[in-house]
């Protein structure tokens, strides 16, 4: 198990320091004014809506702002304490990973469904949200295996003896 629990951790050290920069500076952009951030910014996410057809970010639908919203509020602060949390070898390292995972997962079932059945979405639109249904699964697993391992009933099947020694 240690070699699939060091495989999730890289794997998650690499998107949570993507995340910690692409969340403020680039998804920021849908709920903070435009005017806060610099023009090279703004250029490159109107770029990206324009080469990926990104209807959400081009429109900006309410429930994606609320989304967007949840993302500066919550999973912003999650991965900047998960990369200290695997960096410095934490031990409530599985707890916020966890609770990112259900929050990302959660965000994407509002997401995916509506680009999915949307007629203005493409198929390249959607994998480029799908991969992160994924590593939230991954942050969810990642979560539930280290404490799957540290039941205090697991190593011999039984509830642990409150039964006393007498003194002599």
């Amino acid at each position: 198990m240690g070699c699939f629990q060091k495989l999730f951790d890289g794997l998650l050290l690499v998107y949570f320091l993507f995340m910690a920069v692409i969340i403020p500076l680039f998804d920021g952009q849908s709920c903070i004014p435009r005017s806060f951030f610099p023009d090279i910014l703004v250029n490159l996410k109107d770029i990206y809506a324009r080469e990926y057809g990104d209807y959400l970010v081009a429109e900006r639908p309410h429930f994606f702002v609320g989304l967007v919203g949840l993302e500066l509020a919550f999973h912003w602060p999650l991965c900047l304490a998960n990369l200290v949390g695997i960096l410095g070898s934490k031990p409530w390292f599985p707890t916020t990973c966890l609770v990112y995972g259900v929050s990302l997962v959660t965000s994407m079932a509002a997401i995916l469904p509506d680009l999915m059945w949307s007629s203005k979405s493409s198929d390249k639109l959607v994998m480029v949200y799908s991969p992160f249904l994924g590593i939230g699964v991954l942050a969810m697993l990642r979560g539930l295996l280290s404490h799957s391992r540290k039941t205090p009933f697991s190593a011999g099947g039984s509830r642990p003896s409150l039964v006393r020694k007498k003194r002599a």
